[in-house]
């Protein structure tokens, strides 16, 4: 059985802060700004560019 490729491929961060990123800003509506300073408290050092793109 052939294995489907990762959503994520091609991306600098790991999938699970990908996906964690994406999931509070269309949840609970926060900024790109927001988003930055959440992961930055868990040791990801992200702008809120790289967050956008």
């Amino acid at each position: 059985m052939k294995k489907s490729p990762s959503p994520y491929h091609g991306f600098r961060f790991p999938s699970a802060v990908v996906s964690r990123a994406m999931r509070w800003y269309h949840r609970f509506n926060l900024s790109l700004r927001d988003i930055e300073e959440l992961l930055l408290e868990r040791g990801v050092t992200v702008t809120y560019e790289s967050v956008r793109n």
